[in-house]
């Protein structure tokens, strides 16, 4: 059986073929730089039996991402879906299970849902819509972020708040990238010879556009940045991350009470492009931040937001696990760039952290997964490709299975 697999990210769209229930891939690619300002322009990267391609296209949106990797899958031969998986990122108290099967009440349950993540949900809706009406009778399935943080204890996941907005209205903390968190503790847990059972560790997401860092006790979340929504926590690509309430008090009222503009701000033109004005991809920041120019101060003050939060984080959460036997970087960022990599790690022996810059260096691309921690170092530090595709064909095939 062949599971197509769709994982919608704030600026990306990846997608991924599986033979299962054999796990093998036939066809990976991702829709880069969807619908943000970015200094390259938009591209699909894939891989068809060994091979990569790269193909151009404008890409303002998910849907038109979309339909450019719609139509590279209609030029393949043996490329159509029996079956169809979807990364969502927020279920709130409608989803409550790891994954569900796409069927009329479903499709109200997630419009209901679309504005708990509005960066996420909405693409990803439009998504699940857009592949009903192009593969009508294929079986479709959701597979929620959320789900791996349900272990998360009452005391971390509740804000201080009456109970009435706590319970009635929803209003705690559900974490997210939950799909990747617990696919490379699995996979570091299995490289390390421990049981997933009792794998410590913190989990470093750090992609090119969303980002979360998450602290594991016995293989189970414990805790994650990301809170009610994925506003909350770290720098990322457009979204602001911790602040004061209040500041967010004072925009909706200088914005004549419009808590969605303010909401729309806060998502899609904070974080490192607010910061920095050049480039919502710190990649690109660390390129401007050489330049002695005006353009290259606020690159540098946006690098050194972005490395402080991931590194207050971080040392939290190594407190919250107490011994680690890791620190995992995964997704765009912590796969592929070693500077950011080490600029986190760098001044933290008192955790029992020690890099070897010269692994880090090397740690990128086929060299994953890779473990760039130094003789000195008490504490693993691996850089793992993420694969939440993979995750989500597995679960949406075990639902198919059990539903047959």
């Amino acid at each position: 059986m062949k599971v197509l697999v769709f994982n919608c990210g704030s600026s990306s769209l990846k997608f991924r073929l599986y033979e299962m229930p054999g796990e093998k891939e036939r066809l990976a690619g991702e829709a880069q730089r969807v619908g943000t300002k970015t200094a390259e322009p938009p591209r699909i990267v894939y891989r068809v039996d060994g091979v990569e391609k790269v193909h151009q296209a404008d890409m303002p949106s998910q849907e038109a991402a979309l339909r450019e990797v719609m139509g590279l899958l209609d030029s393949l031969d043996g490329m159509t879906p029996d079956l169809l998986g979807h990364r969502m990122v927020h279920g709130g108290q409608r989803f409550t299970t790891p994954a569900a099967k796409v069927d009329a009440k479903a499709l109200v349950d997630l419009d209901a849902v679309a504005g708990l993540a509005p960066i996420h949900n909405p693409p990803a809706i439009r998504v699940v819509r857009a592949c009903h009406d192009s593969f009508p009778g294929l079986p479709q399935f959701l597979v929620f972020d959320t789900a791996y943080h349900s272990t998360i204890p009452d005391y971390a996941a509740n804000y201080a708040l009456p109970k009435y907005m706590r319970e009635d209205m929803g209003l705690r903390k559900y974490g997210f990238h939950g799909t990747s968190h617990q696919f490379v503790a699995q996979e570091a847990a299995t490289m390390l010879g421990k049981p997933m059972e009792e794998f410590n560790a913190v989990s470093c997401h750090l992609g090119s556009g969303g980002a979360s860092l998450c602290a594991i006790i016995n293989g189970k979340s414990v805790d994650n940045t990301m809170g009610y929504s994925p506003l909350q926590g770290l720098v990322m690509s457009t979204r602001s991350g911790d602040m004061d309430p209040a500041v967010v008090l004072s925009l909706v009222s200088t914005r004549g009470g419009d808590a969605t503009a303010v909401e729309q701000y806060l998502n899609k033109k904070a974080g490192v492009l607010g910061l920095s004005g050049v480039s919502s991809d710190i990649r690109d920041v660390i390129v401007h931040s050489r330049e002695e120019t005006e353009e290259g101060e606020r690159a540098k003050l946006a690098l050194h937001v972005y490395l402080w939060r991931l590194r207050k984080y971080l040392g939290a959460y190594l407190t919250v696990v107490g011994r680690a036997d890791a620190v995992l970087f995964t997704d765009t960022i912590g796969e592929l760039v070693p500077y950011v990599r080490g600029a986190v790690c760098e001044g933290m022996e008192a955790f029992g952290i020690a890099a070897d810059s010269g692994l880090n260096e090397a740690a990128t691309g086929d060299a994953l997964p890779a473990d760039f921690a130094s003789a000195a170092s008490s504490v693993h530090l691996l850089a793992i490709r993420t694969n939440e595709e993979l995750s989500i064909a597995r679960q949406a095939f075990a639902l198919a299975a059990k539903a047959a």
